[in-house]
């Protein structure tokens, strides 16, 4: 029987156009309630440990979809010594890392990291179809297809454009 190994780490998956029941800065409870575990993501000036909308600061929101390059992801529940608990990810790049860029006046996009555990000599990759477009696939069918079950850890941010 082989022991669960490296983790799986799923960012910034796109989840397309959503209508938010929110005020400026704070989130819906079913919003809220998808954080879980002890996942953290760093960008320069923004520490995300809790689900939250990257606050209306033109600036601060400019910088996360231009400026910033991929943020520094820690998990406080990875075993002692595992990079991850340093902020240093490892294993294969399924894809690169493309900052958030919702389109201007399309309300707030969520922009979700998930942890999963696999197996370690499961591997896994993308199809053609998940590889040509970040925000045409079906998470759940990726999810299934690799037997991920359920994230060990999730986090998400709320944003919209920084000209909204």
């Amino acid at each position: 029987m082989a022991v669960p190994g490296p983790v799986v780490v799923l960012s910034m998956w796109i989840l397309g156009l959503v209508h938010v029941e929110t005020t400026a800065d704070t989130l819906s409870s079913l919003d809220a309630s998808f954080c879980h575990g002890g996942l953290e993501v760093i960008y320069p000036e923004l520490d995300i440990d809790e689900c939250l909308i990257i606050p209306k600061v033109r600036k601060l929101r400019e910088k996360v979809s231009t400026v910033w390059k991929a943020p520094q992801v820690y998990f406080s529940g990875a075993h002692k010594g595992d990079a991850l608990t340093k902020g240093q990810l490892q294993g294969t790049t399924l894809t690169d890392y493309y900052p958030p860029t919702p389109p201007h006046k399309s309300g707030f996009h969520r922009y979700q990291f998930m942890l999963f555990e696999k197996l370690p000599d499961a591997p896994v990759s993308l199809t053609e179809q998940e590889t040509s477009s970040r925000g045409k696939w079906d998470l759940q069918a990726f999810i299934t297809r690799f037997d991920l079950g359920e994230p060990v850890a999730t986090l998400q941010f709320l944003t919209q454009n920084y000209k909204d």
